[in-house]
């Protein structure tokens, strides 16, 4: 097989791997249009300070000894297979760079032969491409599950992220979907990079660090019947336990016939809608029993999260804004943390009103229904939440999925 057809066949099986960025769109190109989102190879991802880098996103190879039921790659699909040789991956690399089509690297990999094998392949890669080529653009690298921890850590000293992905948010859901996956051959290498990035980072020893950018994971939504409280707690304790940089949700695309799945695509809102809430437990503060508390499993996909909590917890509000502490403040509707400090820093000079509000920016839309200036409010019309829950979806009615719509999506509560 010549190597363009290598490179086609495996970046198409890689565009359903969310880690890096969004993809898996189905949006092709029109006859006069420019752009075109359903192909696979060069994606993007953005750097801490808001650069946005082109990366190669590829599989070092799409045969599988795997049979997972959602995977595009599994081993029973009748498929074209490929697989690089190590030359043959690096080179790619380094030539695309040098034509300025790429920044980095995000390689992934079916598992071919054996986990070690696979694992072996992708650390070969990023070791030739630092040590060879002296390549120091960006490399996200796969762990692979049950590959040996030593070998995860040896490709650890040369990629800047690395990611395991979990996919499936319950054991009992991975022994349905991906019987030859467990939730120990997932959490084991996860464990592991996060010990060892806190352990071998502490020194901060230039050009030695290992997995600087961190680690991440992603969880399929919508394949298996999980609430949204079951997949943010699940995020809530990777944060917590592993120290992961990201988790990311990738909505459910029916890519094979198999009846162990569900008939139908996930809601890309579903999907919005926990990366909301996720934000909220990154930087807001919030708990995930906070945000699902009072027997609600799923979050209202009309509402974005924060005012989906503030209407089912309407017991709390309303607050006055010259004398909150700033905790409080962030979890009000409209106000983010950038309004929150404005807020705060000038308080120290003035009692603010509500024009103040609208000059640092504060979307008095949302927040007028949970605050106070003064002791008034802006509107005292609406002071029922179930009210002001309708009045929202009135407000976003052009934006709304309609009511009687035939294929929403099904949800269930467990």
């Amino acid at each position: 097989m010549i190597l363009k057809d290598k490179i086609k066949i495996l970046a198409e099986s890689a565009k359903y791997d969310v880690s890096c960025s969004s993809s898996g769109s189905s949006r092709a190109n029109s006859k006069n249009g420019i752009g075109n989102a359903s192909i696979g190879g060069i994606c993007h991802s953005w750097s801490e300070d808001g650069r946005c880098i082109s990366l190669l996103k590829i599989l070092f190879s799409n045969n599988c000894i795997f049979d997972c039921a959602y995977c595009i790659n599994r081993r029973s699909n009748d498929i074209e297979r490929a697989t690089f040789t190590v030359d043959e991956m690096v080179n790619l690399t380094i030539n695309f760079y040098k034509r300025n089509y790429i920044e980095g690297l995000f390689l992934s990999s079916g598992i071919y032969s054996n986990p070690n094998e696979t694992m072996n392949s992708l650390y070969m890669v990023a070791k030739i491409l630092r040590e060879k080529y002296k390549f120091n653009g960006y490399i996200h690298l796969k762990a692979i599950p049950g590959a040996d921890p030593l070998l995860i850590k040896k490709a650890g000293f040369y990629a800047d992220r690395m990611s395991v992905n979990i996919e499936l948010p319950s054991e009992k859901s991975l022994k349905i979907l991906a019987p030859q996956k467990s939730k120990s051959s997932l959490l084991v290498p996860m464990k592991s990079l996060s010990e060892n990035i806190l352990d071998l980072n502490r020194f901060n020893v230039k050009n030695h660090k290992f997995v600087p950018a961190g680690q991440s994971t992603q969880l399929i939504v919508g394949a298996s019947p999980e609430s949204d409280y079951k997949i943010i707690k699940l995020s809530e304790n990777l944060y917590d336990k592993f120290k992961l940089k990201r988790v990311y949700y990738s909505a459910f695309l029916k890519v094979n016939e198999d009846n162990r799945l569900p008939n139908k695509n996930s809601s890309l809102l579903r999907e919005h809608r926990l990366y909301q809430a996720d934000w909220l437990l990154r930087f807001y503060k919030f708990k995930a029993y906070e945000i699902f508390n009072k027997g609600n499993y799923f979050l209202d996909e009309k509402l974005d999260p924060k005012l989906f909590w503030a209407l089912n917890n309407f017991d709390l509000f309303p607050v006055e804004i010259n004398r909150c502490d700033f905790d409080t403040l962030i979890r009000v509707p409209g106000i983010g943390v950038k309004s929150a400090y404005k807020i705060f820093n000038m308080r120290r000079e003035k009692s603010i009103n509500f024009d103040d509000l609208k000059k640092i920016n504060v979307v008095l839309k949302r927040a007028k229904y949970f605050i106070t200036c003064n002791g008034r409010y802006m509107d005292f019309s609406l002071k029922d939440p179930d009210k002001i829950k309708q009045a929202i979806y009135l407000e976003n009615k052009g934006n709304l999925i309609p009511l009687f719509q035939d294929n929403l999506p099904v949800i269930s509560i467990r």
